[in-house]
């Protein structure tokens, strides 16, 4: 059973369907929908702000979920792939988004629908990405545009295969 932790009188909230690793940690003022998962070693930590999670939501192994007190709340739409190791702090991302392997994205970044950010790279704070794109690098700055190809490739398999592989769990 995961950690699922009250703080400051604020209990997680999560809608139908979802699976959380035994060692997932889930604390605070955090609202998730359907069919979510939360992965092996993760951190979702509502304790200094909210985190708004959307549906079909996975957070991978060892991603962080944070945001600053009294300054950035959290913000995750439908369909997005949190992968393995990343940061995800006090942001605002949009539906259809792969954030890839190791990647940080700090306080104010607003990522809108169907991008890739790419694996290592980092959104320093008040970056904006825009639709259909791909961002990688140090600081990252957009590379191309997102092909339809490899948005449903990627972004959309990725989603989805995760909702398969928590079902192995189940």
């Amino acid at each position: 059973m995961a950690l699922i932790k009250s703080c400051k009188g604020n209990n997680p909230k999560f809608g139908a369907n979802c699976w959380f690793a035994e060692n997932a940690t889930i604390v605070g003022d955090v609202i998730m929908g359907d069919g979510c998962s939360v992965w092996f070693n993760a951190v979702v930590r509502g304790d200094v702000n909210s985190i708004r999670i959307g549906n079909g939501v996975n957070i991978q192994d060892g991603a962080v979920l944070h945001c600053t007190y009294l300054k950035t709340k959290l913000k995750i739409g439908d369909n997005v792939s949190v992968g393995h190791n990343a940061i995800i702090h006090g942001c605002s991302i949009e539906d259809n988004v792969l954030i890839g392997m190791g990647a940080i994205v700090m306080d104010n970044c607003f990522i809108e629908s169907n991008c890739i950010i790419a694996a290592g790279a980092v959104l320093t704070e008040n970056t904006r990405v825009e639709s259909w794109s791909i961002y990688a690098g140090i600081p990252a700055k957009k590379v191309k545009d997102l092909s339809p190809e490899l948005f449903s490739g990627e972004v959309e398999r990725i989603a989805n295969n995760y909702k398969m592989y928590a079902d192995w769990y189940k």
